[in-house]
């Protein structure tokens, strides 16, 4: 692919520290309103129009669109998992081929590249952008958005990082996060343990029936990740709780996963179990991309695509049925990690390809 006279990577990079340097972390509603302001100005002066601020409990989503007959949403997100503070501890900077800082890949340069690319089209009609602002946390409150706006454009690119090596996530697991509860009652633990019910010896059963509930095999993982329980050491506790990840490949292990929590039940006499959560992400399975797949490797002959098992908004619009290719973002690694970079010299090739992609879509 051959990259365009007026693909500048330079401002590519001013608007990647632009973004990057307005830190953005999820539930953080001031920091996201002034994230999304930046994001709508990068927009603006990119590709013109107005980028509009759609509000939310969880903070401002950015809504762009050329007009016309609606074709393709190219989606993302401008929140982040790093709290306030990242980046006078890890300031954003350019070495070595690579940029660094919080949210480069994860997915603040994908954002970049695709606003970029999009401003390489003379025709940008039938195109919309959508910027969330709660991916990192669920996207419990631009879901409906989500889906709307995929459904009324009839295909989606999603601009996250790239798989390892540079390749196109073609198929994503359904993930989900569970919080078990158990009640038990608080008694002395050396003067009369046996009035005691023993919330912690009731969490042990759950966590080993819980695990057990995995079947790698078929791409179902159920992790226990984060326990707790009792108060002090010589009282027998009263309270416990485990939080479990679980990821799948198939509608119906997402049922039979669900339907195995519901079902959970004591194994201490006078114990309670109760269970919150579900499998928020439905899996999205790989024929959802084979089309927009088969347009990239045109575009772009020799690029891999991978199922991960890592879920995003691109598993809710092909949960629809709406074609979605994903992976579409920076080339880089260290998503959600202090090493996080994103490489530049594949910046402008990534561009090219959401452009040509968005191209192809529009003449389809």
């Amino acid at each position: 692919m051959h990259m365009p006279d007026d693909l500048n990577i330079d401002a590519m990079i001013d608007d990647l520290r632009t973004l990057v340097e307005v830190e953005s972390p999820s539930r953080d509603v001031e920091a996201l309103t002034t994230s999304a302001n930046a994001v709508a100005s990068v927009i603006e002066n990119r590709l013109g129009g107005r980028a509009v601020l759609v509000e939310s409990e969880a903070g401002p989503h950015v809504h762009w669109s050329g007009g016309g007959d609606r074709k393709v949403l190219v989606l993302g997100h401008h929140d982040t998992v790093f709290p306030l503070g990242t980046l006078e501890r890890r300031p954003f900077k350019v070495d070595g081929g690579h940029a660094t800082g919080p949210g480069v890949f994860d997915m603040l340069g994908g954002l970049v590249q695709a606003i970029h690319g999009v401003a390489t089209l003379e025709d940008r009609s039938g195109v919309e952008i959508l910027v969330t602002a709660d991916e990192e946390v669920g996207s419990r409150a631009s879901r409906a958005l989500i889906e709307e706006r995929a459904l009324a454009c009839g295909a989606v690119l999603v601009c996250e990082g790239a798989a390892d090596g540079g390749g196109l996530k073609t198929g994503r697991k359904g993930c989900g996060t569970f919080e078990v509860s158990v009640t038990g009652r608080a008694s002395h633990a050396g003067l009369e343990p046996e009035a005691g019910i023993n919330a912690l010896v009731e969490a042990s059963h759950q966590v080993l029936h819980i695990a057990a509930l995995g079947r790698p095999d078929i791409g179902t993982t159920v992790t226990p990740t984060v326990a707790s329980a009792g108060t002090l050491d010589n009282v027998v506790p009263a309270e416990a709780k485990v939080v479990v990840d679980v990821r799948v490949e198939s509608a119906a292990e997402k049922e039979r996963i669900e339907s195995a929590f519901a079902a959970l039940t004591p194994h201490v006499d006078g114990a309670k179990v109760s269970v919150e959560g579900a499998i928020g992400r439905p899996p999205m399975p790989e024929s959802a991309s084979a089309e927009l797949f088969a347009l990239a490797q045109r575009l772009l002959p020799g690029i891999e695509g991978r199922a991960v098992g890592g879920g995003s908004d691109g598993n809710f619009t092909a949960a629809l049925g709406v074609p979605t290719l994903d992976g579409l973002g920076a080339v880089g690694g260290g998503a959600h990690a202090d090493h996080e970079y994103l490489v530049v010299d594949s910046m402008a090739e990534r561009a090219n390809l959401v452009a040509g992609l968005v191209k192809a879509i529009q003449n389809a």
